[in-house]
């Protein structure tokens, strides 16, 4: 348990940077003694307000949903066996992003500030029963079936998404914002909504923890070994998926995270999902915190934290790639 430890003490560590730095610059004491509700501290009203109203929140919501997408990630490498697969393979980011695209066109704001999120979340949700109905066939579920069915299903919506985009007219813009990922304006509801997603997603993938391990030495040894690989792919889908479009539809279509950091992790933790999945998690939360830090508090102009992660991820993806390789290690 070291390497959870280490990597809670990290995001501890960045989350208090963080909470310094920006346009107005905080001293340390005061942004810590106001965020922890220490007594004594005399910053004044508009300080308490950045810190506890703009950076505080931001803050959460991106630990938080670094910390969902990392653990959604690697429990879609252990289902489907497969190190390319993260959290979107299935499609739910092409979902997520044709319900928030809709809700754009529509000019729909029913719920408030709600409304957005809401329709990403119902279009992730309703993807991923589409990939499972067109996979009904196959009863175990197969890594190949369900992939497939993914790819089928995401290039249906992804169509579908450019098409609201050539009625979008002046609206146009919102939505490749909103595809690029920010957390900007991010509030207490939305870091409320990631980590309880997260958290909740942990324990009910860690429930299954052990079942995956055996599902890793191939259908029929887990069969053998009493585990229903049908069953514990469903309920590790749906969790794992759920998670996502909760993270995704709090910020927008973030990519990388749950491609990149559960290989990293493994290299360090091993293939045991019970260290695997809570250090993906922190791991996630470090990185998208991190990220998002760059981007508000040190870059001059503030860059949609999809970009900056895509840049992050896709040259270290290919080092993992090339490494992996010339290993002698093939999939």
């Amino acid at each position: 348990m070291l390497l959870p430890a280490a990597l809670g003490a990290a995001l501890a560590l960045i989350a208090a940077a963080s909470l310094v730095m920006g346009f107005v610059s905080i001293p340390a004491g005061d942004a810590l003694g106001i965020a922890l509700g220490l007594p004594g501290t005399e910053a004044g009203p508009q300080i308490r307000a950045i810190v506890m109203d703009i950076r505080l929140p931001r803050i959460l919501t991106s630990a938080g949903a670094g910390f969902g997408l990392g653990v959604a990630g690697a429990v879609f490498q252990g289902v489907l066996l497969n190190p390319l697969a993260d959290p979107f393979t299935l499609g739910v980011s092409s979902g997520a992003a044709f319900g928030a695209a809709l809700c754009l066109v529509l000019g729909l704001a029913f719920l408030g500030p709600a409304t957005l999120p809401v329709f990403a979340f119902a279009g992730a949700s309703l993807t991923l029963l589409a990939v499972l109905f067109i996979a009904r066939g196959d009863s175990s579920r197969s890594p190949a079936t369900l992939v497939l069915a993914g790819i089928i299903t995401a290039s249906i919506l992804s169509a579908g998404l450019s098409f609201l985009k050539y009625l979008a007219d002046e609206r146009v813009s919102a939505i490749i914002f909103w595809l690029m990922g920010s957390f900007a304006g991010a509030g207490w509801d939305r870091a409320a909504m990631v980590w309880g997603a997260g958290i909740a997603g942990l324990l009910w993938c860690l429930w299954f923890a052990r079942d995956l391990n055996v599902m890793s030495l191939g259908g029929r040894s887990a069969s053998s070994l009493g585990v229903n690989p049908g069953r514990v792919r469903l309920a590790l889908l749906c969790g794992a998926s759920l998670v996502s479009a909760i993270c995704v539809a709090s910020a927008g279509i973030i990519g990388f995270v749950g491609l990149v950091v559960p290989h990293l992790i493994r290299l360090v933790s091993g293939p045991d999902n019970r260290v695997l999945l809570p250090a993906s998690g922190l791991a996630g939360a470090v990185l998208l915190l991190a990220a998002d830090t760059l981007t508000r508090a040190v870059l001059p102009h503030e860059v949609p934290i999809g970009v900056l992660t895509a840049l992050i991820g896709g040259p270290v993806f290919c080092w993992l790639f090339r490494q992996r390789h010339a290993g002698g290690v093939h999939d």
